[in-house]
Formats: structure tokens, sequence, C-alpha cells
């Protein structure tokens, strides 16, 4: 391993982990707070390997951080927290992490923990184009294509796309977008996707038929 993020407000806390890290040959940069945790999380993640993840932190929490990160990045978290609760635990992995660990932990089984994620998740494919038809995605730049012309799209519509696109020819319900793009402490209305999907399909212009409404079920994105 060579660079990890740790978000965790505990400055002790930090400071064990990081220098127990350190002797292994690994950076640790650490913040403090979830307004900080969210703006990397917008702009810099591939500069890390992995990411340590705090529940209570100031600002954001770290379910709110790891769904973000989600729609960014498959880049492993693992949450280190005094949240026991089964229910919290179940939670933390329906946000996305990969591992859910609860303080006091050992250093060593942290690391290794950490260390088989990291070569796991190398050992991924990381190809970050999706195509399906006349639509292509690079989801690691975030521009979206129509017949190899860049195509505008706002942050939810892109989201939906990328959803939509990683699950192509599958019927999709409203709930599920709901879930995987604005979270699951959404309480809105659900038609608030139809709302998008309708503003998505405007913005592909003549990919946009692409999206299928299936009457009561959902949407199902097809290759033509």
């Amino acid at each position: 391993m060579k660079k990890i993020l740790l978000i965790e407000d505990d400055l002790k806390i930090c400071e064990v982990i990081e220098k127990y890290f350190s002797n292994k040959g690994t950076e640790i940069f650490s913040v403090h707070d979830g307004s900080e945790a969210l703006k990397i999380a917008d702009y810099c993640l591939g500069n890390y390997e992995l990411v340590l993840l705090d529940i209570m932190l100031p600002c954001a929490d770290g379910f709110e951080i790891c769904r973000e990160i989600r729609k960014k990045s498959d880049i492993p978290v693992v949450f280190i927290t005094a949240r026991a609760k089964e229910e919290d635990i179940l939670y933390g992995y329906g946000t996305g992490c990969d591992d859910y660990i609860i303080k006091p932990f050992l250093l060593s089984a942290l690391y290794a923990k950490c260390e088989a994620l990291v070569r796991r998740s190398a050992g991924k494919k990381t190809d970050s184009i999706l195509e399906c038809g006349d639509i292509k995605i690079d989801t690691r730049r975030l521009v979206c294509s129509v017949n190899d012309n860049e195509t505008e799209l706002p942050r939810k519509e892109f989201e939906i796309l990328k959803y939509l696109m990683e699950h192509h020819n599958c019927v999709i319900d409203r709930n599920t977008i709901l879930d995987r793009v604005w979270g699951y402490d959404w309480f809105g209305n659900d038609r608030v996707v139809d709302n998008h999907i309708k503003k998505l399909r405007k913005a592909l212009g003549s990919a946009g038929g692409q999206i299928k409404t299936l009457v009561g079920r959902g949407y199902k994105l097809t290759e033509r």
C-alpha cells in the first residue's frame, strides 16, 4: 500500500494509525471533518488506494460520505467506528463499504484487512468507460458522449445514466434509482426520478430513446 485517506475526527486515533501504517511504509493523509472529506470525494480520490472512514464526524457523517464516494469510485472503503449496533453495521454495508471494523481494534488486524482489500482491488479491471448503443460515458472524467459528441449532463442526470448503463437491459424501478442516486435517507416523492429521466432523454438527443419506460415497473436502458 502506498497512500491511504483517513477520515477521523479523533486526533489521538489518527496519530496512532498514522504511526503504525507509516512504519509499514504506507503514507496516511488525514482529514478531520465531513465537509473536507466530501470535497476530496468530489475531486481527488484517485490519489488514494483505500479510505478509512469514521461514522460520527462533524459537518457530514460517514454514511453520507461513503454514498458520495460510491457515486464516483470503487475505491475500497473501511468503516472504523464505535457504532456496534446491528442496524448500523447493516446500514454501513448498504451505503457501499467493503468492511466495517468496530473500535477498539488491533492495528495489526486493521492493516492486514486494508492490505487484502487493496490487493484485491488492484486485481480488478479498472476500465472507466461504459458504452451502450450510441451512448458512452467516462466515469472517472464524468464525461458523456453521444455518437462521439460530448454532451453536457447535470450531476444527477449523469449519475442516473451511469447506473442505468451499469445495469443495461435490466429493469430498474424508481425506488432503486432513488436509493442509488439520492441516497437511502431520501424522503421526497419518487416522481422526482421521472422528471430527471425526462431531462436526461432530452440531453441525450437522438439516443434518448434508448431509455425505455416500462409502465408500473421502471426504466430500462437498451442498445437502441
